[in-house]
C-alpha cells in the first residue's frame, strides 16, 4: 500500500527530525516503535522511552545538538506523571512539536481537558490497529502541517538585517506571513571574514543603510526590498488578465478568500484584488484560532489564509496581490473598479471585503517604537522573538486574548491590559477561562499605556490604573496591541452607503423606518441581505456594519455572498 510522504528523505539519523514515543508498557512501546518505523523511518528518527525521567533526558539532549522534534507520541497513564503533564513540561523545549496522546476509553474526558491546556492536536484510543487506518492517516496530517510550518532548518531563504530593524522586521513578517521558509542572520554577529561579511563590508559591498540583505536560492541578491519587490519574486500577479469579469472581489482576507473559492469553484471568472503584497488581511496575523470549526486545537490565521489562496488559486480565481482599489462606479450592468495605478477592472458583480486595521496607540511615544516594540497585531516571527521575555498585550477582545494564550507558551510573563473592568462584553467566555488558568499570564483591568520609554528600541512603558489613578513603570521589550479597528472604505466615498464610522451598510439596515429603499437604488425588489445601495455590488466581513467580528463567520459570509451573486445575476 503506498504512502504520502510527510518530508523530504535523508539518510543521517542525527540530523532527521524526531517522533518521540513514551509508553511505560513494554508491549504497546514495542508495537509504537515497530509501526512507527515502518511508515516513517525513511525521514524521521524514531526513538522510544518508557519513562518521563528518560524522555526529559532525551528532550535535554536534542535540544543540546538543535535537533528538531516533529511529533509526541504520549501514553496518558503512566506510573510517575500522566502523559499530560509530561507534554506541558515537553512543550516548553519544543512548542512546536505535535502532541498525540495514547488513552483508554474511560480516559476521554483527560484527552478533552488536554486539547484545553496543553494543546493536544490529536488522542488515539488504545488498541489503534490496523495502523493503515486509525494511526498513519492522523500522524501523516499532523507531520504535514508540522512541515508546512517548519522554520529551523533546509532554509530556502536568508535574510540578514538588524534585529531590532522595522524594515528587516517588515522583510521577515512578510515571507513568514507568505509560507517562505527563510533563516535569519543578525547583522550584529557577521563574520567579518566570511563571504556575507565580505558582501556587507568589502569591496563591492553595501552600506548598513540598505539592509536587510535578502538571499533568494537561485543566487539573486536584494537590497533593502519592498515587499513590492519581494511580492515580485514570490510571483504574484501585477495586472488582470481579462477585460470582464463575472465577480471582482475587493480585499483577500478570511471573506474575501473564502468568496474566490466558492465563486471560481461555482464556474465564476473570478478576481480577487487586496492592496496589500501578501493575502490574508489581519486574521492572518492572528496567532492562534481555538473557536474554527474543526480545529480543535486550533490553527494559525497564517496557516488558515495560506492554504485558502492556494485553494482559490487552484480553483482558477486570480489573484492580484499588491492591487489598491481606489475607486468604484456605476456603468450599468457593468461596475468599474479603478486602481491606483490608473487600470480598470470591469464586473458584473462586486463583493466589498476590504476589512479593517488596528486603532493606533494614542500614548506618549507610541510612534517612535512601533516595529521595534510596539506591534500591531502578532506575527510568528515576533512570537519566537519573545521566548523568555516579559510582554505586554492591550486589549480586552478575542483577538487579544488568543494573542496572549500563543505568547504565554513562549513569553516568560505576559500581562493583558484591559481598559474595561471586566472581561466579559467583548471576550468569549471559553477564552477568558484558558486566560485564568493559564499560569504565567496575568489581568490588569482598568488600564492603559500612557507613555513608551526606550534609547534604541522599547524598554520599558508607563501605565495609568483608572481606578485607584496611580501610574506606574514596567519593564518590556514587547508590546502587542488589538483596540479595535477602522474600516478600509474611505476609497468608497458616497458612492454606497455607510454608518458614522465608515462600515458598509447592507440589505435591511438600507431600508428606512418608513420601509423605503435608498434613493440610489434602481430595482422593485429590496436589496438582498448582503447588498448594499448599489444592485449588484455586495459587502461581507469585518468592513460591513453590525458584521460578526470572527474569522469563522466572515468565512460564512464570503460563501453566502457568492450564493446571493448567483441569485443577482439569475434574477437581477
Amino acid at each position: 500500500m503506498s504512502r504520502k510522504a510527510t518530508g523530504p528523505a535523508t539518510r543521517d539519523d542525527g540530523h532527521k527530525p524526531v517522533i518521540l514515543a513514551l509508553d511505560d508498557d513494554p508491549q504497546v512501546l514495542r508495537a509504537v516503535r515497530r509501526d512507527l518505523r515502518t511508515a516513517y523511518a525513511d525521514r524521521y528518527a524514531i526513538l522510544t522511552v518508557h519513562s518521563s525521567k528518560e524522555g526529559m533526558k532525551v528532550l535535554d539532549t536534542l535540544a543540546e545538538r538543535r535537533q528538531e522534534l516533529a511529533l509526541f507520541l504520549v501514553d496518558q497513564r503512566m506510573p510517575d506523571v500522566t502523559g499530560l503533564q509530561f507534554l506541558l513540561e515537553a512543550m516548553e523545549r519544543f512548542p512546536e512539536a505535535r502532541r498525540v496522546l495514547l488513552t483508554a476509553y474511560a480516559e476521554t474526558d483527560a484527552a478533552i481537558v488536554g486539547i484545553n491546556q496543553v494543546g493536544l492536536d490529536h488522542y488515539l484510543l488504545k488498541p489503534w490497529g490496523p495502523p493503515q487506518e486509525r494511526l498513519y492517516p492522523v500522524l501523516d496530517r499532523l507531520l504535514e502541517q508540522w512541515w508546512s510550518g517548519r522554520r529551523t532548518v533546509r532554509r530556502q531563504i536568508q535574510v540578514i538585517g538588524h534585529a531590532v530593524s522595522s524594515t528587516t522586521r517588515a522583510v521577515r513578517e512578510f515571507l513568514t506571513r507568505n509560507g517562505q521558509p527563510f533563516s535569519f542572520l543578525d547583522a550584529v554577529d557577521v563574520d567579518r571574514d566570511s563571504e556575507i561579511g565580505q558582501l556587507l563590508t568589502g569591496p563591492g559591498g553595501v552600506p548598513g543603510a540598505a539592509l536587510p540583505v535578502v538571499l533568494l536560492p537561485d543566487g539573486m541578491v536584494m537590497f533593502a526590498p519592498t515587499e513590492e519587490d519581494l511580492a515580485e519574486q514570490l510571483g504574484w500577479s501585477a495586472s488582470s488578465s481579462l477585460p470582464h469579469y463575472e465577480c471582482v472581489i475587493v480585499g483577500a482576507g478570511p471573506t474575501g478568500l473564502s468568496a474566490a473559492v466558492h465563486a471560481a469553484s461555482e464556474g465564476l471568472r473570478t478576481l480577487l484584488l487586496d492592496a496589500q503584497p501578501n493575502p490574508g488581511g489581519q486574521s492572518a496575523r492572528a496567532p492562534l484560532i481555538e473557536n474554527y470549526l474543526g480545529f480543535p486545537s486550533g490553527l494559525s490565521g497564517e496557516d488558515l489564509t495560506r492554504r485558502a489562496a492556494i485553494q482559490a488559486v487552484s480553483f482558477g480565481a486570480e489573484l492580484m496581490c499588491p492591487a489598491e482599489v481606489v475607486g468604484l462606479r456605476r456603468e450599468d450592468p457593468a461596475k468599474i473598479i479603478t486602481l491606483a495605478d490608473g487600470s480598470e477592472a470591469s464586473a458584473e458583480s462586486v463583493l466589498l471585503s476590504p476589512g479593517a486595521t488596528y486603532r493606533r496607540l494614542e500614548a506618549r511615544g507610541a510612534s517612535r517604537f512601533e516595529g521595534v516594540g510596539l506591534y500591531y497585531g502578532l506575527s510568528a516571527a515576533e512570537t519566537r522573538s519573545c521566548i523568555a521575555q516579559r510582554v505586554l498585550v492591550v486589549g480586552g477582545a478575542n483577538t487579544a486574548g488568543q494573542a496572549a494564550v500563543q505568547l504565554a507558551k513562549y513569553a516568560s510573563e505576559v500581562t493583558l491590559l484591559v481598559r474595561a473592568g471586566s472581561l466579559s462584553a467583548k471576550m468569549s467566555p471559553y477564552l477568558a477561562d484558558e486566560l485564568s488558568r493559564t499560569p504565567n499570564i496575568a489581568i490588569r483591568l482598568r488600564t492603559t499605556v500612557r507613555e513608551f520609554i526606550g534609547v534604541d528600541r522599547l524598554e520599558r512603558v508607563v501605565l495609568y490604573d483608572s481606578e485607584g489613578g496611580a501610574l506606574s513603570e514596567v519593564e518590556t521589550r514587547f508590546v502587542f496591541t488589538f483596540i479595535g479597528a477602522h474600516p478600509h472604505t474611505d476609497w468608497l466615498g458616497d458612492m454606497v452607503e455607510r454608518d458614522d464610522r465608515g462600515f458598509v451598510l447592507t440589505g435591511s439596515d438600507l431600508v428606512a423606518n418608513g420601509g423605503e429603499v435608498p434613493s440610489e437604488w434602481s430595482l422593485e425588489r429590496a436589496p438582498y441581505p448582503l447588498e448594499t445601495s448599489i444592485p449588484g455590488v455586495f459587502a461581507a466581513g469585518d468592513a460591513r456594519a453590525h458584521s460578526v467580528k470572527r474569522v469563522s463567520a466572515a468565512v460564512g459570509e464570503g460563501a453566502m455572498a457568492v450564493d446571493l451573486i448567483q441569485r443577482y445575476r439569475v434574477s437581477g
